[in-house]
């Protein structure tokens, strides 16, 4: 037999309304806010992903799926989604149409990762991009969407923490005084590390590897090297966010997984088991990186399989699969010929019907109308055929009513036990 890849799923008939429930609103929300929906390649250009999310990174250096297409072409699998938008913003100049142009995506990325629980290899993510504003304001308006997420969803326990990693101008003197902290142990050190201290110390930072956790304590902090620009952007995003009642702790070890992040970064964090759920900031230099003019920008996403995890602890038994709001139970060639058309004219109504489609007996027919929880049972046999009256029956309580083989008199009653 063969089976699914290491770091992939199946997402099953059973959980999979589970999954639409959350993805609906979120969707909700987003539309709520004002954001259009987004749908790019599953694969790009190799260098879309090399200057767009860095060379320095984790993402570029060990986890990319990359190959060569038959034309020779190195092709990546995309490994997260704000590259790709920002992509097709410039490419197909969105710029000219509305600003800023607020976007979202619900989509599959790949990384070759360790895998673990709540970490695969395909994994989704739902993100958002607000690009064409640099007011501290629209970095208020994405970590408030991420709040009404989880507020919406039912999800307590989440953390907002904070950081500014500044703008270029007061991140190179900052790197200069962090290369000085570094450099003293550089050698004890990982081999990653190394090579990341002269293109990009600030990624050290970022380093998973306990040795280089332990000698990263006590390091300076960007937050207290910030320009004036960026020290008052970052104040006003703290004091819209505490007039509207936000909690949120400074952490100013955060400095986000990608290169392009500029200004305000912050990550959601599950109390429970200390790991981020959702994390963005700002990325004022990315459009500009990947070939359009300088253009500022700011967005978040959030990996939907740990967000899933987090939503059935939170509403065990609260969100229930859909039932079918009728099951058609006919035996013979006329009755099957009735009871499609009769289905067929129900789902133009938007009632979910089922009939038997296995030529099973009656009593099978009885067992799988209870197997899939059908709410009414419509029976067509000889005799409903020559009187042109029918029974319908609610499962549940065992009323039943009679109605005229008609489907106005069938509807009329669906509608009302759906009351």
């Amino acid at each position: 037999m063969i089976q699914k890849p290491k770091g992939t799923r199946d997402i099953l008939p059973k959980d999979i309304y589970k999954w639409q429930y959350v993805e609906s609103k979120i969707s909700n929300i987003l539309e709520e806010y004002g954001f259009k929906e987004i749908r790019v390649p599953v694969f790009e250009h190799t260098e879309l992903f090399q200057r767009g999310v860095g060379e320095t990174t984790d993402v570029v250096q060990k986890e990319m799926y990359t190959f060569e297409d038959k034309g020779g072409r190195s092709i990546t699998l995309r490994p997260e989604g704000t590259a790709g938008a920002v992509r097709a913003y410039i490419e197909n100049g969105l710029n000219s149409t509305i600003n800023p142009t607020k976007i979202w995506y619900n989509m599959a990325m790949y990384r070759y990762e360790n895998v673990q629980k709540g970490r695969l290899r395909e994994f989704h993510q739902i993100g958002t991009e607000v690009i064409g504003t640099e007011s501290y304001l629209a970095d208020v308006e994405v970590i408030l969407i991420g709040r009404r997420i989880f507020k919406q969803l039912g999800i307590d326990n989440i953390k907002i923490n904070l950081n500014s990693i500044g703008c270029p101008k007061c991140r190179s003197e900052y790197q200069k005084i962090l290369k000085e902290f570094i450099g003293k142990k550089l050698d004890n050190y990982c081999n990653t590390c190394k090579s990341r201290f002269e293109k990009n110390p600030m990624r050290i930072l970022d380093c998973k590897e306990e040795k280089c956790k332990k000698m990263n304590i006590g390091a300076p902090m960007m937050i207290d090297y910030l320009c004036d620009e960026c020290k008052t952007h970052f104040e006003n995003v703290k004091r819209v966010l505490k007039s509207n009642n936000i909690d949120f702790s400074i952490d100013s070890s955060i400095v986000r997984g990608l290169d392009y992040y500029t200004k305000t970064v912050f990550e959601f964090i599950d109390e429970k088991t200390g790991l981020t759920v959702l994390g963005g900031g700002r990325y004022d230099g990315l459009v500009e990186e990947l070939g359009g003019i300088p253009t500022p920008a700011v967005g978040f996403a959030t990996g939907v399989e740990r967000l899933m995890e987090m939503f059935e602890e939170a509403n065990k038994g609260e969100v229930q699969d859909s039932e079918p709001d009728l099951y058609i139970l006919s035996i013979g060639e006329k009755e099957n010929e009735e009871a499609i058309k009769i289905a067929e004219q129900l789902r133009d109504f938007g009632f979910v019907v089922e009939k038997d489609i296995c030529s099973r007996s009656f009593k099978a027919q009885m067992k799988y109308a209870d197997k899939i929880k059908a709410k009414h049972l419509l029976v067509i046999g000889e005799d409903e055929l020559n009187s042109k009256i029918v029974k319908i029956k609610n499962m549940k309580t065992g009323e039943e009513y009679k109605v005229n083989f008609l489907i106005d008199d069938i509807v009329n009653i669906l509608k009302n036990f759906r009351v």
